[in-house]
């Protein structure tokens, strides 16, 4: 009879996997056995490592399906952005809270990286309008703080899994001034949609004072100068500096 083999060890060389539910199963076995042998301190990646954790391989595979078997329960989702530095006193805060609760109203769930500033504001927007309010945090060795506006939750350990998630998540992506971490996940979107590898949706960014400049480089260096973009790719995203332009803007576009 032959042996029965789970976990990593049944996607080695000489494995047997006959029907794809097969397939599936062993891989939801593996993802499991990722998840008990992870250690509770786990050193960052590096470059080049010199052994690859096999822990780490199913734990990414398990955020993966984790993120995806959340996601897939909502229909139309609207994905904030935004500084976590934004403070309620904060006009933009407000701004953000408003967008939400008037999406979250047309029957948008919210989707936000589930911390403070402006994913609160988001979060706080749709729950209060009794909307779906979803946080997709990031373990970070600070303790990045979650939410009390959410819904429902997920936290990842690794960023790109984590950035997968919100690009695969909504319909609409909005920008809100923020930093590094936001500016990294609007050219994260705005280059899949340039290349091709995500349909066209609504990219909406959020306040004139914040982008307005950003644009300006866009095109004197990136476009006249340096020619590295084409004028086509200045019309990927949509700046507006109200809410009531926000949202009209995403009503008319939205259509999926």
């Amino acid at each position: 009879m032959a042996k029965h083999v789970t976990g990593p060890a049944a996607f080695g060389k000489g494995s047997a996997v006959n029907e794809p539910h097969d397939t599936a199963r062993m891989l939801r076995e593996a993802i499991e056995e990722g998840k008990a042998t992870m250690p509770a301190e786990r050193s960052p990646l590096v470059c080049k490592p010199a052994q690859i954790e096999s822990w780490r391989i199913f734990k990414i595979m398990s955020e993966f399906v984790d993120g995806f078997e959340l996601l897939k329960r909502y229909g139309l989702g609207a994905s904030f952005f935004g500084s976590a530095r934004c403070s309620v006193e904060d006009r933009i805060y407000h701004d953000a809270k408003e967008l939400a609760g008037r999406l979250a109203k047309r029957g948008f769930a919210v989707i936000t990286g589930g911390s403070t500033g402006i994913m609160e504001a988001a979060n706080k927007g749709a729950y209060e309008a009794g909307g779906a309010s979803v946080g997709l945090n990031i373990h970070l060795p600070n303790e990045q703080r979650e939410n009390p506006y959410l819904t429902e939750s997920l936290e990842f350990d690794h960023f790109f899994v984590r950035k997968v998630m919100l690009t695969f998540a909504s319909e609409v992506y909005i920008y809100f001034p923020g930093g590094f971490g936001t500016l990294d996940e609007f050219f994260e979107i705005v280059t899949l949609i340039q290349t091709g590898k995500i349909k066209r949706v609504p990219i909406v960014a959020f306040d004139r004072d914040y982008w307005d400049p950003l644009l300006a480089v866009f095109k004197s260096s990136l476009l006249k100068k340096h020619k590295t973009i084409s004028p086509q790719d200045l019309d990927i995203f949509h700046i507006v500096d109200s809410v009531d332009e926000a949202y009209d803007y995403i009503v008319a576009n939205v259509t999926c």
